[in-house]
């Protein structure tokens, strides 16, 4: 797989901390996955 640094704007507030894994989906399927790295508020 392939490695990337996104920054990311979220439509709605949620509660998060640093080294919380998420994932990315499209049309009901995970086309993406990683972890917080650093918070920017």
């Amino acid at each position: 797989g392939d490695n990337i640094k996104m920054t990311v704007t979220l439509i709605a507030p949620i509660a998060m901390d640093e080294g919380l894994r998420f994932a990315i989906r499209e049309g009901g399927r995970t086309v993406g996955a990683g972890v917080v790295a650093t918070i920017v508020a």
